[in-house]
């Protein structure tokens, strides 16, 4: 979708102060931008430990805020977009966290505080989709939801906003397993070293099925599939699962080339390697963004999804951590985000 321009003009800043490094120097640079734009003082509201930024977010929404900004880690980007879904209140980001992947994935400023607040003051209005999760220790179905989100009628009340990605498996353990003093000494790196210890931890059985797509993509394997159109469905054991609202990791690796964050589809990875050759085989094919697929990476894409783990097993939501849980009912929900782009 085409960028919109607008005349935003009242700004409030929901700030995670664990990942301010120093709060009047942040407070100062963003009141002079937007004097020098044209905007009312901004407003600053600090997270919690338990309130990590949606209530934040929808008091902005209450006090009349043209954009409600996130500065912090992707976790307050997620609770602050929360609270935005389904309004035509837009979503500032601002980089304070080690992923930054939303912006990322929009092309915007994630090194420099200045230029984020310029492209954010500065820009335009777009509308992306949101991906929505439920969890349970049983098979569900995406739309088996019942109730209102407070963030409005369009997310039911045991769905979960995600950004970027969702998944179980070893995504899910990475991020459980990476230490935060760590990633704070040295960022995203801290990842990979989780990942190292966690890469050959034992698979598990899963299957995930794709509804209002293309279904599975790429190249056949030597599994179980079903190519029932516009739905399909893989069947293997596998080492991790992730779903995607847009596909780009740090260092710019895509993981699914394929995935735009405005398209109304999600996107879907199954990735099952065997011992390190195999990994090493899979990663080479993300790496040189061979979008035909390998034998033991699968894709798919749908408007819902589902994955059913044979047992419990790790899972995240846009970075975060939520526990073991056997089954994942993910669906889109297009264009229901106002994000500011420069």
């Amino acid at each position: 979708m085409s960028d919109t321009p607008s005349a935003r003009r009242s700004l409030t800043v929901v700030y995670n102060p664990v990942k301010v490094d120093d709060l009047v120097a942040a407070q100062e640079l963003v009141a002079k931008a937007a004097a020098r734009h044209g905007w009312e003082d901004p407003a600053w509201i600090e997270t919690t430990e338990d309130e990590t930024g949606e209530k934040q977010g929808r008091e902005a929404v209450r006090a009349g805020s043209d954009v409600v900004a996130s500065l912090g880690g992707d976790g307050t980007v997620r609770a602050v977009a929360s609270a935005l879904v389904g309004t035509d209140v837009a979503l500032g980001l601002l980089p304070g966290g080690t992923g930054n992947l939303l912006a990322r994935n929009l092309g915007l400023p994630v090194d420099s505080l200045e230029d984020a607040v310029e492209a954010m003051l500065g820009g335009t209005d777009r509308r992306i989709d949101v991906g929505l999760m439920r969890v349970a220790d049983q098979p569900i179905q995406p739309r088996e939801s019942h109730g209102t989100h407070d963030g409005g009628p369009q997310v039911d009340d045991d769905e979960e906003v995600f950004l970027v990605m969702a998944g179980l498996g070893l995504d899910g353990q990475v991020m459980a397993g990476t230490n935060e003093k760590v990633k704070a000494a040295v960022g995203w790196v801290a990842y990979v070293f989780s990942a190292l210890r966690q890469v050959f931890s034992r698979g598990f059985r899963v299957d995930v099925a794709s509804k209002g797509g293309s279904g599975v993509t790429g190249e056949s394997g030597d599994h179980e599939r079903d190519h029932d159109e516009p739905s399909g469905s893989v069947s293997r054991h596998a080492r991790t699962v992730v779903v995607g609202n847009c596909g780009t990791l740090q260092g710019g690796i895509e993981l699914m080339p394929e995935a735009k964050i405005d398209d109304g589809i999600l996107d879907a990875v199954v990735v099952a390697p065997k011992g390190a050759l195999g990994w090493i085989s899979v990663l080479s094919d993300v790496v040189t963004r061979h979008r035909a697929g390998h034998g033991r990476l699968d894709r798919l894409r749908g408007r819902e999804l589902t994955v059913t783990a044979g047992r419990p097993v790790e899972a995240e939501i846009d970075g975060d951590p939520i526990g073991e849980h056997v089954s994942l009912g993910i669906r889109i929900l297009p264009d229901s985000l106002v994000v500011r782009v420069g």
